[in-house]
């Protein structure tokens, strides 16, 4: 079994991954508001 160096993995998969995962639980979240000020606003 090859030995392990801590910090030598190549972690650009999972860092693009997360900024994905973020940016669209950003977007959900802002069209999530936006719809929730449209249904008061038209509720009255």
């Amino acid at each position: 079994m090859a030995d392990h160096e801590h910090g030598t993995m190549d972690i650009k998969a999972q860092e693009k991954t997360f900024a994905g995962f973020i940016k669209f639980t950003t977007y959900t979240i802002i069209g999530i508001l936006v719809f929730l000020v449209f249904l008061a606003l038209v509720n009255g």
